[in-house]
């Protein structure tokens, strides 16, 4: 695959990695987003690497009135036409073919971007089959991120991420144990920034650039090509330690107010993450790990 991304370099220089932009491709007939290749590539995924809900959302979705899918995995893919769904295959770094394709498209975006550029790590790829008129909630993400469209028509709504009239530092704080969807009101379209998607579209969603996201008169397939900077694993860190912390009782400054602290943060977490390690090799033991340190709620898409 060579030059499957359409990145300008202008646009790079200005807007990367810190504002939302729109790119073109050239991946819309590849073999490894056809429904054959995704149902094959869902067979062989850990369960807590796959989550699938009904389609008939809205931007702010209940969590706990999520409507589901009474499908199994595969036959949601296979059946995406007619059964009005939303489904996300996550990680899909762990099959070799996939993982060269997320190496290699990042490699142009490095490429492109240039010696000042922060190094690329921790580099995953989300893959969403969705059905006509369905809705992913409102939400951020906390990696840099570039979303390709493959199929169908996809209309992104993304907010300013210093808007903390939009998503507050309270909800912008990591934990297994709160849900993705963030609080959502309709007064927030009035700072909406929309990217209307059809095959050969893509979009760059900066670190925890709040979205949501509604599909078009056809199924979709989309993939998230999405890698951390040291900076904003030094971020996630930070704010890992501060939603514990607030669970705590003890409410924390957001990262950068106090660097020492948000070093020593970073550190603990480190520390932390390198003991449990060794324990989510499985997903018997992730799904264990995950309930009996932040309950039950942290396996919600169990649920589906």
């Amino acid at each position: 695959m060579t030059n499957a991304l359409e990145l300008n370099r202008e646009t790079l220089e200005t807007r990367f990695p810190n504002a939302p932009f729109a790119i073109g491709h050239s991946l819309s007939d590849h073999a490894l987003f056809t429904l054959p290749r995704l149902i094959e590539l869902a067979r062989g995924m850990d369960r807590d690497r796959i989550e699938y809900w009904s389609g008939d959302q809205t931007p702010n979705q209940s969590p706990e009135e999520t409507p589901t899918v009474d499908l199994p995995v595969d036959e949601t893919i296979r059946q995406i036409e007619e059964c009005h769904a939303w489904m996300v295959i996550k990680n899909v770094e762990h099959d070799p073919q996939y993982r060269q394709f997320l190496e290699t498209t990042l490699a142009e975006v490095t490429k492109m971007s240039g010696v000042n550029a922060e190094p690329m790590s921790d580099i995953q790829g989300f893959i969403f089959v969705s059905s006509a008129h369905s809705t992913t909630p409102f939400h951020i993400d906390a990696e840099q991120n570039f979303l390709i469209q493959i199929r169908g028509d996809k209309f992104v709504h993304v907010f300013e991420n210093a808007d903390r009239g939009i998503v507050s530092e309270e909800d912008m704080e990591i934990s297994p144990s709160k849900h993705r969807n963030q609080p959502y009101s309709e007064e927030f379209e009035k700072r909406a920034t929309v990217f209307e998607m059809s095959e050969g579209d893509g979009l760059f969603l900066p670190y925890m650039w709040p979205h949501w996201v509604r599909t078009g008169e056809r199924y979709c397939v989309s993939i998230a090509v999405t890698w951390k900077t040291p900076s904003v694993l030094m971020l996630n860190r930070v704010r890992s330690m501060n939603a514990l912390l607030r669970k705590l009782g003890m409410p924390q400054a957001a990262p950068g107010q106090y660097p020492a602290l948000d070093k020593v943060k970073s550190g603990a977490y480190m520390l932390a993450r390198a003991a449990i390690e060794p324990l989510r090799k499985s997903e018997r033991s992730r799904r264990l790990l995950r309930q009996i340190l932040f309950g039950r709620k942290a396996n919600y898409y169990y649920e589906t």
